[in-house]
């Protein structure tokens, strides 16, 4: 029997507002000693009044657009029941039926494949506290993250595989970066994610596309509490071999849903316990809050505040500035690298125009795009970025203004400096902030010009080294390394070690 695995996630972001969901102490409990940041209305004491954050719905409604999310023109906070120690009122306040966002879908890419992941739901609620157990068996709650605001996304059932839940959520987890609503660190559990997953014969469902809500499913098992891409993808890969046996085993699909965790050691999942109905968490539409109503021009005011999002950086990055899909997207991963990346663009146009004066910007980059979209990707996302990461540094860190990377790419564009001396450049430019022509000028880095000194030296090499000439011409090609070592030592590095190559090659063949 061929299976496929269906699988739905609901993700939790916790948005990083100053004050918590309902009251105003702080958003920062994490930080803080434990039972610090809280207060009676987090705790639920009767008598209590809870007051929606304002900025919270408003980071809510952005999140839902720009996951193309319709705005329903209502919705409204519900009380969700249920007992737990990190759940100090007995219930939870959220959104039960009217939710914040609805009908959205989020793209991805796995293996050059396109898929779209639809969206069931966005709706907005508050965190529970946090236990924390120690080695003596002994067991603690910290309230401090009790009324965290708390988005949870939950898509529909269209993930056809673990590597596509990896990308969903890393994509995800970019977006709402780029929207700067959250961290969304999933190792300090800023996102945290619940997985759902079913079997079923491929022959009874075709895969499920955007809009089709036909199609058979069988009961689900919902891994709780995944805190990295890793584990997701993991916990999904057990359990399709699980799930699968159980098909193999019995002829029929499990016969009723369930609650596991996974176990990071073994990397097994472990059964938890039955799988609750929404009847056993008795709504009922919170008495204390006002319900919610959307106006479209204020929905609007928020969509225009939404910031290129990183699917479209990529895009416009290949096609406006001719870079490679694999380049685009390591410079869109981070929404300052994008920004660092698109300032040095635009400065390196203004320095190529005054080295050739005679040619406009749009003129010069699309004659030499090629070369230079190589150069920019290349200085910047391997040997800079080299450094940042090195330095345990972010690129908002950096001491390197755009300006004078722009620059240094100009240099070696026009081949003021060699690659080798523009390495020497950039790591000193990275500790010092300066800019590169002073450093190339106290240095002495710049490139030696073609006047005749490069081949005076390549013939006093030559002249010095008879011996390793002769073993070139004798067939040990590898030789003429060396010689071109020696040529880049007498010219102090200064010289084109491609060119003095060349040169060497020319010289060496015509003398034989």
């Amino acid at each position: 029997m061929e299976l496929e695995p269906v699988i739905g996630l609901e993700i939790h972001v916790q948005l990083k507002t100053k004050s918590k969901m309902f009251c105003s102490c702080s958003n920062d409990g994490e930080n803080q000693d434990p039972n610090t940041t809280i207060c009676p209305i987090c705790l639920g004491h009767p008598g209590v009044l809870p007051v929606p954050n304002k900025q919270a719905i408003e980071w809510s409604v952005m999140s839902a657009l720009a996951l193309d999310c319709e705005i329903p023109a209502h919705s409204k906070f519900d009380r969700k029941h249920y007992f737990y120690p990190d759940l100090p009122k007995a219930y939870q306040i959220s959104q039960f039926d009217e939710p914040i966002g609805i009908k959205g879908h989020l793209e991805v890419v796995v293996n050059g494949e396109k898929r779209d992941i639809r969206i069931h739901r966005l709706h907005l609620e508050e965190d529970a506290a946090k236990l924390l157990h120690n080695n003596k068996g002994e067991s603690f709650v910290d309230y401090n993250r009790g009324g965290t605001p708390l988005m949870e996304i939950v898509t529909e059932a269209d993930i056809k595989s673990p590597e596509e839940a990896g990308e969903f959520l890393r994509e995800l987890r970019l977006i709402m970066r780029y929207l700067d609503v959250s961290s969304a660190d999933m190792e300090k559990g800023h996102l945290r994610c619940d997985a759902n997953i079913s079997m079923r014969p491929v022959k009874n469902s075709p895969p499920l596309k955007r809009g089709d809500t036909e199609g058979v499913l069988y009961p689900k098992t919902e891994v709780k509490n995944l805190n990295s891409f890793k584990a997701v993808e993991k916990a999904l890969e057990y359990e399709i071999k699980r799930q699968s046996k159980i098909w193999e085993d019995t002829g029929e699909a499990p016969q009723e849903q369930g609650t596991r965790g996974w176990d990071q050691d073994s990397e097994k999942t472990l059964e938890q316990r039955s799988k609750e109905g929404s009847a056993d968490y008795r709504y009922f539409p919170d008495p204390d809050i006002p319900e919610l109503d959307f106006d479209k021009k204020w929905t609007n005011r928020i969509s225009g505040t939404i910031t290129e999002l990183p699917h479209a950086v990529r895009e416009r990055f290949v096609r406006d500035y001719g870079f490679k899909k694999e380049d685009a997207k390591i410079v869109a991963q981070e929404k300052q690298l994008a920004e660092f990346t698109e300032q040095v663009i635009s400065e390196l146009r203004f320095w190529l125009t005054s080295v050739d004066p005679d040619a406009t910007e749009e003129e010069i980059w699309e004659r030499d795009k090629t070369k230079l979209s190589k150069l920019v990707s290349s200085w910047i996302l391997t040997n800079l970025l080299g450094l940042v990461r090195g330095a345990d540094l972010s690129v908002s860190d950096i001491k390197i203004t755009a300006e004078n990377m722009a620059e240094l790419i100009t240099m070696i564009h026009t081949s003021k400096v060699n690659k080798t001396n523009a390495q020497i450049l950039l790591k000193e430019m990275f500790k010092t902030g300066a800019d590169p022509s002073d450093i190339l000028q106290e240095k002495d880095l710049g490139a030696m010009k073609d006047d005749g000194s490069v081949d005076e030296i390549i013939d006093s090499v030559i002249a010095k080294n008879p011996d390793q000439v002769e073993e070139f011409k004798s067939g040990k090609d590898q030789v003429i390394n060396y010689l071109v070592g020696m040529v880049m030592k007498e010219s102090k590095g200064k010289a084109d070690a491609g060119a003095v190559l060349e040169k060497m090659k020319e010289r060496l063949s015509s003398s034989s």
